[in-house]
C-alpha cells in the first residue's frame, strides 16, 4: 500500500507530465493550424476518398475500422499528422496520409469533430459495467480521456467506439507495437490482463454518451 506521503508526490508528477504532454501536443496543433483555416465544407468534400473504411460520415459500419465522427478536432490533426510522418504505422494509412497538406489535416478533422457519433444500444450487464467502470478508474484512464471517456484536445473520444478495434489497439499497446504520443497508454495498457483488455473494450464501445 503506498502511504500518502509517497502518493502525492507521485500523483504531482503524473499531473505535471499530463500537463507537459498538454503542452507538446498544443503546440504540434498550433504549429499545423496557425497558417490554415479549417474549412467544412471542404472537409465533407476531403473525407469522400474515407468513406469506404470510415463511413460517409464517420460512422464506420466495419468492426476493425475506427469510427471518427465526434472526435476532438485536435485528436484527428494530431492522429492525421503522425500518419504522415511515419510515427503511427497502418499500411492502409500510410499511402494516405502521405499526401495530406496541412490544409487537408485541418479541413478533415473539421468536418469528423462536428459529424454525430452512433452508439449501438447497450446489451452489457450491471456487473460488467461496475468492474469495467472501476478499471478505467483505477487505471487513470478517466484523468486523460475524461470523466465521461469522450476524449478531449489530442486525447480520443473511447466511448462508442467499435469494441474490436478498441481492443487490438490496447493489445497493441500493452504490446508496445502500437505508435503512441508519449508513452502514457503503453505504460498504462501493461499493468492490464487480457480479460480487462477484453471487458474494457466492450464496456467502452457501448458506452452512450450525448
Amino acid at each position: 500500500m503506498i502511504s500518502g506521503r509517497i502518493a502525492r508526490p507521485l500523483g504531482a508528477w503524473r499531473a505535471s507530465k499530463v500537463a507537459a504532454v498538454k503542452a507538446a501536443a498544443a503546440f504540434v496543433f498550433l504549429a499545423l493550424t496557425s497558417a490554415c483555416h479549417a474549412g467544412l465544407e471542404e472537409g465533407r468534400v476531403k473525407s469522400q476518398v474515407c468513406a469506404a473504411c470510415h463511413g460517409a460520415d464517420g460512422n464506420s459500419v466495419l468492426p476493425e475500422i475506427p469510427s471518427l465522427a465526434g472526435q476532438p478536432r485536435q485528436f484527428l490533426v494530431t492522429a492525421l499528422y503522425m500518419f504522415r510522418e511515419g510515427r503511427r504505422q497502418n499500411p492502409m494509412m500510410a499511402p494516405f496520409a502521405a499526401k495530406l497538406s496541412n490544409a487537408d489535416l485541418n479541413d478533415l478533422a473539421q468536418y469528423f469533430s462536428s459529424q454525430k457519433l452512433t452508439v449501438p444500444t447497450p446489451k452489457l450487464d450491471a456487473e460488467l459495467v461496475i468492474k469495467a467502470r472501476a478499471v478505467t478508474e483505477k487505471n487513470n484512464c478517466v484523468a486523460c480521456h475524461t470523466a465521461t471517456l469522450v476524449g478531449q484536445q489530442h486525447i480520443p473520444r473511447l466511448a462508442g467506439q467499435h469494441k474490436a478495434y478498441l481492443l487490438e489497439q490496447l493489445k497493441g499497446f500493452k504490446a508496445g507495437t502500437r505508435g503512441d504520443f508519449d508513452g502514457t497508454m503503453t505504460s498504462a495498457a501493461q499493468g492490464l490482463a487480457a480479460d480487462e483488455l477484453e471487458m474494457v473494450a466492450e464496456y467502452l464501445a457501448t458506452l452512450v454518451v450525448p
